[in-house]
């Protein structure tokens, strides 16, 4: 589990197709802190499993259905990603849980400048995960804790301030850019959960999302 509280960018040694999917080395090394041989890793926002270690590089195998879901298949040597080492007990959460499991990927679709920073709308590729994305809540875009600014039934806008595109990759990205999105998974929970239901699921889910801080409707 994670926070989406990027530590570190990292850069794209090599990636090679493997008989599972892909095959991802990365320098890490401007991490604080080194993960262990078999530890998690969130790589743009997906949970990955260090398989070797040579300090500062380190390998990823990438399984076929996260290759197809996210952008990792894109990458290519020398390109950035945003790293961050998996939560511990004892850690502060200042984002909120990002499991590291991608959604869907979403297309930058506009930018705009909102001096200091900038406001990104996204188009989410497969616009079921939309009915997740709450304005006022958080979503997890290319592994980064955001908050959710105004949504429509085609996307969704997040504004970036200055320190976030300072500290990640998303001072790279522009109009047609493809990022990995992880919809919150307690908003999942709260929808799933209505949705079992019978009655009024719109209403109650509205009142239920108003009730814990979210700004609905």
């Amino acid at each position: 589990m994670f926070t989406g509280i990027v530590e570190a960018v990292g850069q794209v040694r090599s990636t090679v197709a493997s008989g599972i999917g892909r095959h991802l080395v990365l320098d890490i090394g401007q991490l604080a802190e080194r993960p262990e041989l078999g530890g998690s890793v969130s790589i743009n926002g997906v949970c990955l499993t260090v398989v070797e270690l040579k300090w500062p590089e380190a390998a990823f195998d990438v399984v076929a259905e996260t290759v197809a879901r996210s952008n990792l298949g894109e990458l290519g040597p020398g390109g950035r990603v945003n790293l961050e080492l998996s939560l511990r007990v004892s850690d502060r959460i200042e984002g909120h849980f990002v499991l590291g499991h991608v959604d869907t990927t979403c297309r930058i679709g506009r930018v705009q400048d909102e001096p200091p920073g900038r406001r990104l709308f996204f188009e989410p590729s497969d616009l079921e995960y939309l009915r997740y994305v709450v304005p006022k809540g958080s979503v997890a875009l290319d592994g980064i804790s955001l908050t959710v600014a105004d949504r429509s039934d085609r996307g969704f806008s997040v504004a970036i301030i200055p320190e976030t595109l300072r500290r990640t990759t998303l001072v790279d990205k522009g109009v047609g850019a493809v990022v990995n999105l992880e919809t919150d998974v307690l908003v999942k929970a709260v929808v799933q959960r209505l949705e079992g239901s019978a009655g009024d699921r719109d209403g109650r889910l509205i009142e239920t999302l108003r009730r814990s801080g979210f700004e609905v409707g």
